[in-house]
């Protein structure tokens, strides 16, 4: 059940000088092996997103650079009746400041830089993130104030197991419109988010990053769904991505078993309902039993956004995985209430 995509094992630069993608960057790889020096002005995207998950919480990190302007997150989730939301973006015009390196942030690795955007002290709508490498592990601080006025204070490692493999890919819509990600699942997590008095625990938790370089269309849609967590005596990472790959010859697909990344290279088949995202989707494989999926979401993450240069529209739900999945080696695996995400969204920019 191998891929018929091509598997890069050295690094390779992204970009020729005159910014078109270099050819022999198009495939995909089980550590994150691309330069990422973009050329030019205008259309380059560059982000990292982190969201660690537990049974009872989650926070969601993201800085971004879009040319134009940046935008930085921090997002607090409890769940369940009455438990917090809240949300704090610093928009930043221009994104002064704000310069992503050419590598994911904060990894073991010595071509990765840290990341560090904000002022130390942030005050009303101000945020301050941080990421680092600590070991093999990634560090990550986060600072803002809630919307009653309450210091946050977010201080995280994430580990990285010996061996553990992520998924990178390159998703080449032609010479001048193209994608890198770096999808890691499965990696645990330890710290705390603070906020005030109250401190949300992260223990035995699953850890889902996206990190993102590259030259996008004006106007983009698609699917993400990404899951982590205990299942049938085995570690799975479950990385899901649908439309916007259609037509490239590339996909993001791929399930993480004890570690070990079994790819994807199939489109699969997403079914929800746009009139109701917390109604169950569908996620499958056409005409195979590698993935046959039910995500069941108990919240929806909903935001609307128009200020001129970018728009977006966003439903990101978080819930449960149930079904099964195959892996590489012809193995089936039960996939029990693996808590993740799946979204659906519409974007300009």
């Amino acid at each position: 059940m191998a891929t018929h995509e091509r598997e890069i094992v050295a690094p390779v630069d992204l970009c020729r000088p005159d910014g078109r993608i270099a050819p022999q960057a198009i495939g995909w790889s089980r550590t994150p092996l691309h330069r990422c020096r973009i050329p030019g002005w205008g259309r380059t995207k560059r982000w990292e997103y982190w969201c660690v998950t537990t049974p009872t919480h989650l926070v969601a990190l993201t800085v971004s650079d879009l040319d134009y302007l940046a935008l930085n997150s921090i997002y607090v989730l409890e769940y369940g009746t009455g438990g917090r939301e809240f949300e704090r973006t610093a928009i930043v015009p221009g994104g002064c400041g704000v310069r992503l390196p050419d590598t994911v942030a904060g990894a073991a690795d010595p071509a990765s830089a840290s990341l560090v955007v904000g002022p130390p002290r942030p005050v009303r709508g101000q945020v301050r993130i941080e990421i680092h490498a600590e070991g093999p592990a990634t560090r990550l601080r986060a600072r803002c104030v809630d919307p009653r006025g309450r210091p946050v204070e977010v201080d995280l490692v994430v580990g990285m197991p010996a061996g553990h493999e992520t998924l990178s890919v390159v998703v080449p819509w032609d010479e001048r419109r193209f994608q890198y990600t770096s999808k890691h699942t499965a990696r645990p997590a330890t710290g705390t988010v603070r906020i005030a008095d109250d401190v949300l625990a992260f223990g035995e938790d699953a850890w889902g990053t996206l990190d993102g370089r590259g030259r996008w269309p004006r106007s983009v849609v698609w699917n993400w769904g990404a899951a982590s967590g205990r299942t049938d005596g085995r570690t799975v990472g479950l990385q899901f991505g649908g439309r916007w790959t259609r037509g490239t010859g590339a996909t993001e697909n791929a399930l993480c078993v004890d570690g070990r990344i079994s790819k994807i290279g199939q489109e699969l088949e997403w079914r929800w309902s746009r009139g109701d995202h917390l109604a169950p989707w569908s996620i499958r494989s056409p005409g195979t039993d590698r993935v046959d999926l039910v995500f069941t979401p108990f919240h929806n993450r909903s935001t609307r956004t128009d200020i001129g240069l970018l728009a977006n529209r966003t439903d990101q739900c978080f819930g449960h995985y149930t079904g099964s999945i195959r892996t590489d080696d012809d193995e089936r695996i039960e996939v029990d209430r693996l808590l993740g995400w799946a979204e659906d969204v519409r974007m300009r920019w």
